[in-house]
């Protein structure tokens, strides 16, 4: 299990620092329910990385990802091409850098403010399990859990630490609300402005390292 942890490590912090659901998080904690929209929210999202995750798992797990303790040869291509997705998106990020403004944020960031807790749990579990980006880095990770071999109550216990990671960039605002007293709102706000802008250049910059090394991770165990 510890080389899966290894494995699936920077696939997990790029999860952790994706600027929308931190940016989203902060905004819970802006508004007049913040400290149980913003618990709803930590809820939702990890509930969110479970359920994909168990699902990206038992797929894997069905099609063999292991074949005498070593990746299937199909693990490698999906990971190559895992890693070809991500470099597109962070192709795309970057041409749309120029054209990232105020304006531009998704609609629902505007009725954070009336939104209750179970509204909350339900943005952070669609922010979880129906984008894009996240649904690659989930199944990159579902993937070097599977093709390790280990045991499936070993491969759960490895994907929860993977979640707990991917949530360490939406539990951050929430430990600086509940610990920073009057300074919190200053504090997030500075975060949710610097976030907002640079999520462009943020989430180019996360895409076109991880995908670079799982496509070199599938190219390596193809030829070794």
């Amino acid at each position: 299990m510890g080389q899966a942890i290894g494995d699936f490590l920077p696939l997990a912090a790029a999860l952790a620092i994706n600027p929308l659901p931190i940016i989203a998080v902060v905004l819970i904690l802006s508004s007049s329910r913040a400290g149980a929209n913003g618990l709803a929210f930590i809820f939702g999202w990890f509930f969110g990385l479970g359920a994909a995750g168990a699902i990206m798992l038992a797929i894997v797990d069905t099609a063999r990802a292991s074949e005498a303790g070593a990746p299937a040869a199909w693990v490698s291509w999906t990971k190559i091409l895992l890693g070809a997705l991500l470099l597109l998106v962070a192709a795309k990020e970057l041409r749309s850098r120029a054209r990232a403004s105020e304006g531009s944020q998704p609609s629902w960031m505007g009725r954070v403010e009336i939104m209750g807790a179970r509204m909350a749990f339900g943005l952070a579990f669609v922010l979880a399990t129906m984008n894009p980006k996240n649904l690659l880095l989930i199944a990159g990770g579902a993937a070097v859990i599977a093709e390790t071999g280990i045991a499936r109550g070993q491969q759960a216990i490895a994907f929860l630490v993977f979640s707990l990671i991917a949530s360490i960039g939406v539990l951050t605002p929430l430990l600086i609300y509940f610990t920073m007293g009057d300074r919190a709102p200053d504090i997030l706000g500075q975060l949710r402005d610097w976030m907002s802008r640079n999520s462009a250049v943020i989430i180019a910059v996360m895409c076109l390292v991880i995908g670079l090394k799982i496509i070199g991770d599938g190219i390596a165990a193809l030829t070794g």
